[in-house]
């Protein structure tokens, strides 16, 4: 059996003669600064590295090459809006935009909880207030979208009812959301990884300022769908895009165990061609779910991994650069 020692050994080897074409920061400072820092639109979770701080996330970034960060929590605060790093006392959030700006960096979107499925009227209640509360953090920030979720079929509500539930609480979250210029994201995850629902839902929600998350990994795994066959039928809706690899484990929650990127049986490769082939123009993301899953790899290690990988991916499907910001 492969040592963990061995395991990160192998990695770092992999990443010190990478297949793909270097990234820019692995290249001359003065092709750097001739390209101007040009990246391309990759981006990172912050479920990946839950014990990061703030300076830590930012730094990584923009040494390996990300383009964008997408905001699932910072630290022990899942909750965005009560992040010492964001907050408005002291105008510490002012300070933050500053440190993204100064590393050429984006935040993508924000990762809230919120979960449209709820029944109870007060449960609902607090559920489309944490949702408004991330938009108006987006909308502080300058993220152009908000993600949440469906996130189950209720027992014994029926289907047809419990989409026309789901649909009223996006259309009346998009109705907040659109004078901010944000967007608010279904994500493809729980009960919502087919694409006969999640077209449902977005057609009954009928908004501008809703669209859709499109997690790839979930709707391969547990919706049985190719990607090509899903871009096929949501393409239009498709704003934010969530990459990982996986394979299967009996001794996983779930009954899959996230392995690095191009070494699982998610066909992330075709994913990304999909997209690029479709009218797609956001981040492609890496969703590493380091926090709750602390068994698999450091996030030194994947992220690192995934950039190079991906950007691998990206330009073999055509995808540019990003201009420098």
């Amino acid at each position: 059996m492969t040592t963990r020692r061995q395991f990160v050994e192998a990695c770092a080897a992999v990443l010190a003669s990478p297949p793909f074409p270097l990234s820019p920061s692995l290249r001359s400072g003065q092709e750097l600064r001739e390209r101007g820092n040009a990246r391309l639109p990759i981006g990172f979770s912050t479920l990946g590295c839950p014990a990061w701080t703030w300076k830590q996330i930012l730094d990584f970034a923009q040494t390996h090459d990300y383009a964008a960060i997408e905001l699932r929590g910072l630290q022990k605060n899942m909750d965005l809006t009560l992040a010492p790093e964001l907050s408005r006392d002291g105008e510490r959030i002012e300070e933050s935009k500053r440190e993204l700006r100064e590393r050429g960096l984006k935040i993508s979107d924000l990762g809230a909880s919120a979960q449209l499925h709820q029944q109870d009227p007060a449960k609902r209640a607090a559920q489309l207030d944490e949702a408004r509360r991330f938009i108006d953090l987006a909308e502080t920030l300058r993220a152009p979208y908000v993600r949440v979720f469906g996130n189950n079929y209720v027992k014994g509500v029926p289907r047809d009812m419990m989409l026309a539930h789901i649909a009223r609480g996006l259309r009346e979250l998009g109705d907040y959301a659109r004078p901010k210029g944000v967007t608010v994201l279904i994500e493809s995850h729980g009960d919502f990884t087919d694409s006969p629902s999640l077209l449902a839902l977005l057609e009954q929600a009928a908004s501008p300022a809703v669209a859709l998350l499109w997690d790839a990994h979930h709707t391969f795994v547990s919706g049985k769908e190719q990607p090509e066959d899903t871009v096929r039928q949501l393409g239009r809706y498709i704003r934010h895009v969530h990459l990982k690899d996986s394979v299967p484990s009996a001794a996983t929650a779930g009954g899959r165990r996230y392995v690095l990127t191009g070494t699982g049986e998610v066909p992330v490769r075709r994913q990304v061609e999909a997209l690029a082939r479709s009218s797609y123009r956001g981040y492609y993301n890496f969703e590493w779910e380091k926090r709750w899953h602390p068994e698999i790899e450091e996030p030194e290690v994947a992220f690192a991994q995934f950039a190079t990988v991906a950007a691998g991916y990206l330009r073999q499907a055509g995808v540019a650069e990003l201009p420098a910001q």
